[in-house]
């Protein structure tokens, strides 16, 4: 009876200090720390675009099935644009089924939805799908690379050339960390896409054929959003990870690895250096008055403003936000409604980082014979109802 007592005691002392441990603060890492098995690497704020570390981000290199991210990019831009569906069924050409590398093994003829099809992009990686889909985009492989390119320039990737649609080597086919994590960025504001990239195992074919997801950060990392990797011989173990905490989204590029297990490791280290230095807050912006109206038929007007951004903060140091609302003391009529009328200054350590538009919630009409005369008629009206 003893004993028993003796190890209840002791089995309580371990899981409180077990507790405690896992509420203490992770160590902070710090950039110095940082040895990442990877020649090239970026990490980006999803929400601002911010670099927060970069090693070699705009070396040209290649990127394997990274490539991916821009032809999943122009796919789900054409879903939201209505001119592709997700039940819509695509046939594969005899171009689609003869990709090699990864794949599912498309027949020409065969066909299949574009859900699963995106599935196996995005889950297996598989090269012969990604070009069915850039067909049905575009027509054939080569007019949808060119699409690509130009979205390329779009979003300001300078280091960017591509040469297919799925990133199997060929000469000429580059880019940069830096502008992988430009793409991943514009992919992840598509919320659809978190639909297929923390899938781990699905089929297609009606269970015939099994997809395993290639990203094993999705089973193992706190926070994992997706998003992709990518390996050839040309451009090493690659990927692009995106990961969210407390508010916090964030997208870590890790090109040329040795190995998978380096990729992984790295990319997870940079995610770790992201979240335990850099926070975010989203200001709280004051009660707005109503704005008093000079020579107008309303006294006053409502006033409305949009809510204000998150602002990306160091979690170390002082940091000071103020929020600054620039209002006239009143307007003149007339006033319409939707009307700027001032803003909101959002000030960090000195410096704006944001300026919200203040808007008039209604119309205020000016003073004129005819409003007036309306006006009186109006009263004279309701009066004569009321008797």
């Amino acid at each position: 009876m003893q004993r028993n007592t003796h190890t209840k005691r002791l089995i309580a002392l371990i899981l409180a200090v077990l507790s405690v441990l896992c509420r203490l603060p992770a160590p902070r890492v710090s950039a110095e720390t940082l040895d990442l098995p990877a020649k090239a690497a970026v990490l980006m704020d999803q929400a601002t675009g911010s670099v927060l570390y970069e090693q070699n981000a705009h070396d040209l290199r290649a990127c394997a099935s990274i490539t991916k991210v821009m032809t999943l990019l122009l796919v789900f831009e054409a879903i939201k644009a209505g001119t592709l569906r997700y039940e819509d069924v695509l046939t594969t050409s005899a171009h689609a089924s003869g990709m090699g590398g990864s794949d599912i093994w498309l027949k020409e003829g065969e066909q299949m939805s574009v859900d699963d099809l995106i599935k196996a992009c995005v889950v297996m990686s598989a090269n012969d799908a990604a070009v069915v889909l850039a067909e049905a985009v575009c027509g054939t492989e080569d007019a949808f690379v060119q699409r690509m390119n130009e979205r390329a320039a779009e979003l300001g990737m300078a280091d960017t050339v591509f040469k297919n649609c799925n990133g199997l080597d060929e000469d000429g086919h580059v880019t940069s960390a830096y502008d992988v994590a430009l793409m991943s960025r514009a992919l992840m504001e598509h919320e659809d896409i978190l639909n297929y990239t923390l899938i781990w195992i699905d089929y297609v074919r009606n269970g015939e054929t099994q997809l395993v997801n290639t990203n094993k950060l999705i089973r193992s990392y706190n926070g994992i959003l997706g998003l992709k990797t990518g390996t050839t011989g040309a451009a090493g173990s690659c990927i692009s990870a995106c990961a969210e905490r407390n508010g916090l989204q964030l997208i870590s590029v890790i090109l040329g690895a040795d190995n998978t297990n380096d990729r992984f490791s790295a990319a997870s280290a940079l995610l770790d250096y992201g979240f335990s230095n850099w926070k975010t807050v989203t200001p709280e912006l004051p009660p707005l008055s109503d704005l008093p109206v000079t020579h107008g038929m309303t006294d006053s007007v409502s006033l409305e403003a949009a809510e204000p951004k998150s602002i990306l903060l160091p979690v170390s140091g002082q940091n000071t936000t103020e929020v600054i609302p620039e209002l006239p003391e009143s307007l003149p009529a007339p006033v319409l409604a939707g009307q700027q009328v001032g803003c909101i200054r959002i000030v960090v350590n000195g410096e704006t980082v944001e300026e919200i538009p203040v808007t008039a919630v209604q119309d205020a009409e000016a003073v004129t014979f005819s409003s007036a005369f309306r006006y009186l008629l109006g009263v004279f009206w309701c009066g004569t109802q009321q008797a």
